[in-house]
């Protein structure tokens, strides 16, 4: 992600669980506030790109929902965009409220974008101290579009504006009073675009700084990343269009590799789920367009 779109892409991830919560049943993943964080302009303009550019994703379905609007916004927000943001989003949240529950006291979101679970869980201020770790631009974007949704300042809410895909510094989140004490780190939607060498030394860095017994949930596509084109090319369209936005997916993993390199940063595998996992987890029986995407995994680790 470039720093100039960053404020971008995470208003289309934000829309696209705005877009779940007020039209899709059952839910995956509810982020009732996330349309709070898009004015109308926002999501009219956001939908309107997307139903311009069907053409690109699925001619059949163009010819067949034409002048159809609704139903065409329906098929690429379900095929295309909210698959893998809301199964991921579910699964680390749950790991979360476990894991809050065996004693973990700090939660930090590297790559939090328009993340709304501070304000989804104001229950937890004495209990969880929130650490959102993002461009510059980005929190800035972000605390505006709070102060435009009159959603007040959190006390367990810090932000902490740093590059950490480039390098990885400890001292502003240190600054913002981050301790040496148990921590649940997520890491979504960011393995992709690191190389592997970058994604090992970032967990170094990060693991370094807490006890045993802290632990991290992260996304990665596996080693079919560029092979597999998926339901509707659907995989193809993800890597083309992330090259075609100047910030090419770099990294695939086997699972051996992952566990390897994990590994030499003393982290076990606690849990992993394949896409067929996630499919009937998050997925099973639905009648609608939603299904796991192929080649994407998640994980959870643990710090020894």
């Amino acid at each position: 992600m470039k720093k100039q779109e960053s404020s971008i892409t995470s208003l289309i991830a934000a829309f696209s669980r705005a877009h779940h919560s007020q039209f899709d049943a059952p839910k995956i993943f509810d982020d009732y506030l996330a349309q709070e964080l898009i004015s109308k302009d926002e999501f009219q303009s956001i939908e309107d790109n997307m139903v311009q550019g069907i053409e690109f994703f699925n001619k059949e379905i163009a010819e067949k929902y034409k002048g159809n609007s609704r139903k065409l916004l329906k098929w690429i927000t379900q095929v295309q965009l909210a698959p893998t943001p809301l199964a991921r989003a579910a699964y680390c949240e749950r790991v979360l409220q476990n894991e809050i529950q065996l004693g973990v006291e700090q939660y930090v979101i590297l790559g939090a974008g328009l993340d709304t679970f501070a304000y989804r869980h104001p229950h937890l201020e004495r209990v969880l101290e929130i650490f959102e770790v993002d461009f510059p631009t980005t929190q800035a974007f972000k605390k505006q579009k709070l102060q435009e949704a009159s959603l007040s300042r959190i006390n367990n809410l810090h932000f902490v504006a740093m590059d950490f895909t480039k390098q990885f510094h400890s001292q502003p989140l240190l600054d913002q009073g981050f301790q040496y004490k148990k921590t649940f780190f997520s890491l979504l939607g960011v393995s992709y675009y690191l190389t592997k060498e970058e994604l090992a030394s970032l967990l170094d860095h990060l693991f370094a700084l807490v006890p045993a017994g802290s632990s991290l949930v992260l996304d990665y596509a596996d080693e079919s990343l560029f092979s597999e084109k998926g339901i509707s090319n659907r995989v193809d369209h993800m890597v083309n269009m992330a090259a075609a936005g100047g910030e090419p997916m770099k990294s695939c993993y086997r699972y051996e590799e992952m566990e390897k390199m994990l590994a030499q940063s003393d982290l076990l595998i606690y849990e992993h789920l394949s896409p067929s996992t996630i499919q009937q987890l998050y997925f099973q029986h639905r009648t609608d367009y939603l299904s796991a995407f192929e080649t994407i995994h998640y994980m959870h680790m643990v710090k020894k």
